[in-house]
């Protein structure tokens, strides 16, 4: 692992930080007794620092008239967690307070990296610290704490026995099957398969021996793909400066233009209300548009996106949720980054973190079929009563279910097309509850962030792509009842759901196969019968986790 020092004046040259120490600089869940690493720094030798939640030199050089508002400050922490790297710049000796216990760093030695365990002085949440006698006059040291990573040792258990007889009472009633994984302060304390991945070979002929869930399964997230894909990559981009979401999206998108498109911003894109209608199918001849607006080829259906699909509303401002709007940011980050969107996200935001089950079209990169949740049983005929060029015919098992991404975007869309599991999404929303870091990863701004989860003074459940709680329980049929305001996630036609709770330090994620189920009803009305169950309506699930969390 490298580390880098930036600021030359402070006398500290460059050198390469190889060492095992990557370990524990990302915070590991068992973590050693703390120490004191030195590495010497030469003037012929690389450093690269890796990222941080908090970076901060003492002394401060515009300290503050009040005595103790000065060198003083937080950081996000677990108990018996927590890694902080000082660097020393000429300092001799110095106190280094955590939660207001001494550490024990004793002479300093200049121009020093030292790397500390906190594993005797954190405790979960915000934890203080602070810095004084930082001797001799004109020396400094600056500390730079962790971002905190998941633990998947839970060190206290959660009676989960009441959402746990809900599923498995729903399988055996016959919902096909379910992942549920919860993060509490850092911690997986609950990662649990139910049913079956696979239980049928075609329309309602089902398997003799169905494929059980297990808890690596990956899912195909459906929309969850908003929130996972396309929102990492632009709340990044505009960490790093090359989006601006109230600029037109014109100024991204030369082409996208007429017919009010100029009007149009990029944050009308992200708050469903460009006025797109909520649903337009490329891939059908017989589509309400016309045979005009037909496409199964990706780059032809993203010039339509940008040229001509036609608003349902002339002008922008009402909220109307449409796939249109995802597309097309879809295409806005392949043309900022220069990268196809799978690769630009599996290459930038998943592999940095070590996420090798999160990507699009899994079956083209060396997955297998049976590593899957399957859906629809009939591939997207909905049991014959759909018919249009190569529709698919045979149970959806790697592929990703949406008309839409599979046929008109070749699998990779701004919508939907990502497949993942629940210890991947653990991960993820853990970095959401982090601001965006994890261990020594940075992905993108608290900032950038906060700026997506602002609820939208027209409606308070749109944020920026992410559906908020807020403070009237419209949605508490998926955030239930107990979900703090600042609660946010998103749902995936699949039969997946996400919560995240800052206020709780809490994340849920739900991935079930609902879809993975006969269908009943007339040629045009009709329903998947995993759909019926309780679990596959998600706020029940949801609402006997907090249950179990609070009553403990």
């Amino acid at each position: 692992m490298f580390i880098a020092v930036k600021n030359q004046r402070c006398g500290y040259i460059k050198q390469a930080f190889i060492v095992a120490l990557s370990f524990i600089i990302v915070g590991c869940s068992t973590p050693p007794e703390p120490i004191s690493s030195m590495l010497p720094l030469t003037k012929s030798q690389l450093v690269e620092l890796p990222n941080a939640q908090v970076v901060v030199t003492f002394p401060e050089v515009n300290p503050s008239s009040r005595f103790y508002v000065n060198n003083r400050g937080t950081f996000k922490a677990y108990k018996g967690r927590g890694q902080l790297l000082i660097q020393n710049h000429n300092a001799q000796s110095a106190d280094i307070y955590i939660n207001n216990k001494k550490l024990d760093v004793n002479q300093l030695s200049a121009n020093t990296l030292y790397n500390y365990s906190l594993a005797k002085n954190t405790h979960n949440g915000v934890n203080t610290f602070k810095v004084e006698n930082i001797l001799p006059a004109g020396a400094s040291l600056t500390l730079r704490f962790a971002f905190p990573t998941l633990s998947d040792e839970p060190k206290k258990h959660i009676d989960f026995t009441e959402v746990d007889t809900l599923i498995k009472r729903d399988v055996k009633a016959g919902f096909p099957g379910a992942v549920l994984a919860v993060v509490k302060n850092g911690e997986l304390i609950k990662l649990t398969a139910y049913g079956d991945a696979k239980q049928y070979q075609q329309s309602d002929l089902m398997l003799l021996r169905p494929e059980p869930m297990q808890t690596n399964t990956l899912f195909d997230l459906a929309s969850n793909t908003k929130i996972f894909a396309t929102n990492f990559a632009l709340m990044k981009l505009v960490s790093e400066g090359l989006l601006n979401i109230n600029k037109p999206v014109q100024s991204y998108l030369s082409e996208y233009k007429g017919e009010g498109r100029a009007k149009r911003t990029v944050k009308d894109l992200l708050t469903h209300s460009a006025g797109y209608p909520p649903v337009f199918d490329f891939h059908r001849k017989d589509g309400s548009y016309g045979d005009a607006f037909y496409s199964q080829n990706s780059k032809t259906t993203k010039q339509l996106l940008l040229t001509s699909v036609p608003f349902s509303s002339k002008s922008s401002g009402q909220h109307v949720y449409s796939d249109i709007d995802y597309m097309i940011l879809g295409v806005l980050i392949e043309r900022i980054t220069g990268q196809p969107l799978d690769e630009y996200l599996e290459q930038q935001v998943y592999a940095p973190l070590k996420l090798t089950n999160t990507l699009f079209n899994p079956l083209k990169k060396g997955f297998k079929p049976q590593q899957f949740a399957a859906t629809e049983l009939s591939g997207n005929t909905r049991d014959g009563r759909i018919k249009f060029d190569n529709v698919r015919t045979t149970v959806l098992q790697g592929q990703v279910h949406d008309e839409r991404a599979y046929y008109s975007l070749d699998g990779v869309a701004g919508h939907a097309g990502l497949f993942s599991n629940a210890h991947d999404l653990a991960v993820l929303c853990q970095l959401l509850l982090n601001s965006g870091g994890y261990g020594d990863q940075q992905l993108f701004s608290a900032s950038a962030l906060a700026q997506f989860l602002t609820p939208q003074s027209s409606d308070e459940t749109y944020g920026l792509g992410f559906r908020l709680a807020g403070n009237n329980q419209a949605r508490r049929w998926h955030f239930g009842p107990y979900a703090s305001a600042q609660a946010y996630g998103h749902t995936g036609w699949t039969g997946t759901v996400t919560v995240i709770d800052p206020a709780y330090d809490l994340a849920i994620v739900l991935l079930t196969n609902a879809r993975h189920s006969a269908i009943k009803g007339s040629q045009k009305r009709y329903e998947f019968t995993g759909k019926q169950f309780e679990t596959a309506q998600y706020g029940s699930v949801v609402s006997l986790i907090y249950e179990a969390l609070l009553n403990q």
